[in-house]
Formats: structure tokens, sequence, C-alpha cells
């Protein structure tokens, strides 16, 4: 893990010269805490061989690629509709070898009705994407029954967790857990576990940018 991490960063700065896949303000320090707030996960989650994961939004990586580097024994599907981005998942998987992983360039809504993709996952992720309410659209139609949506947040949580009660109730979620953890500032960070509780009705997720446009 830490030569694949090294690798990781080193690709990173070098096709962020040219992409810009990171803020150009963004300072070793700010990488090693993206990469720990990542790994936080498997603090609280087992993650076991065979698991499906799909990443939703992964960027630069995080926290999709780099958890497929601390477990290379799970599948992981990066969900990345910008393509420069896109590009760069592919590059590291490729340079490191990341057999179990993939990356799909195209957008969530998309993914979440086809039938190649749709219920097929048993964990989906997300971290700095979108509000709770618009992150129960995109994730739970992508993920089995029983399997679960972990959202990085701070703590503004439980206004975005009131909101989303409506989002809840319609596709079949519940709130299973939420795993409290210090980043930089004591008790500054949670991963909320949802846990979906039945078959996602047909007409979810919407169209392209509705759900972000009009939450549930």
């Amino acid at each position: 893990m830490e030569y694949n991490v090294k690798s990781f960063t080193k690709l990173l700065w070098r096709e962020n010269e040219l992409h810009n896949l990171v803020s150009r303000k963004t300072t070793p320090e700010d990488l090693e805490r993206h990469i720990d707030d990542s790994l936080r996960l498997l603090d609280f989650v087992d993650l076991t061989s065979g698991t499906r994961l799909v990443d939703i939004g992964s960027g630069a990586g995080f926290p999709g690629l780099i958890l497929a580097m601390a477990r290379p024994e799970v599948e992981v599907t990066l969900v990345e509709s910008d393509a420069k981005k896109s590009q760069f998942l592919n590059l590291v998987r490729e340079e490191l070898g990341l057999t179990r992983v993939s990356v799909v360039c195209r957008r969530v809504e998309e993914l979440g009705r086809d039938p190649q993709w749709r219920e097929s996952f048993d964990y989906c992720t997300s971290r700095a994407v979108a509000a709770i309410n618009i992150m129960l659209e995109y994730g739970l139609p992508l993920i089995k029954t029983d399997g679960r949506l972990l959202l990085w947040k701070g703590r503004n949580y439980p206004d975005e967790m009131e909101k989303a009660q409506n989002a809840l109730l319609t596709l079949g979620g519940v709130l299973e857990d939420i795993f409290h953890y210090t980043l930089m500032e004591e008790l500054d960070r949670v991963i909320i576990a949802l846990r979906k509780t039945c078959s996602t009705p047909d007409k979810y997720p919407r169209r392209v940018g509705v759900p972000s446009k009009r939450p549930l």
C-alpha cells in the first residue's frame, strides 16, 4: 500500500500540472489528509474479498481509488463523468496494476438505469459530491437490497439528514450508522452508512441533471 500511495501521489502531481485534477493550492499535507480521510472507512467497514464497490464522482481518486489500493482484492468501479479525470484514473489503474479496478466515464444517472449496473454492487461510496438527498438518488439504484451507501460528510450532516427523509422513504433506504472521527479538529468528520431496504422504484434515478435540480 505504501509503495502504491507514493506512486499515486507522484502521478497526481505530474498530471495536475496539465489537467488541474485538484486545486493548484493543494499542498502535500492537504493530499495526505485526503488520503487519510479516504482510508478512515476501513476503521469501520470490513471490505472483504469479492465485494463489489462503486465510487461516485471519483475525481482524482478520493475515496474510491485509495480504497482500491488498500484493498486490492475488492472489485472497485470508479464513476467519473469528467473525461480528463477519468483518463487520470485509468492511467493510475494501468501504472499500478490495479486489475480489479474499472473506470466508467458516464453520468451516474445513466448507470443507475442501465441493467448492466443497476442493483449490482454491495457498497457505494462518495466523498464531497452532493447533498445526502441527491446522493441517495444517485447511489441507492446501484446497490443491491441490504447494500450500503457510504457518504463522507462534515459537521453539517444533521441538517442534510433532516432534508433527506423524503428521499429515504421514496427510494427505500434507512440510516444504519454514523461513524465519527477526527481529521483536523475534534470529531470534525463523519461517514454516514445508509442501508438499502428494498428494490429501488423503476423511475429512479430520474434523467440526467434532474436529481440535483429537483431533489426528492
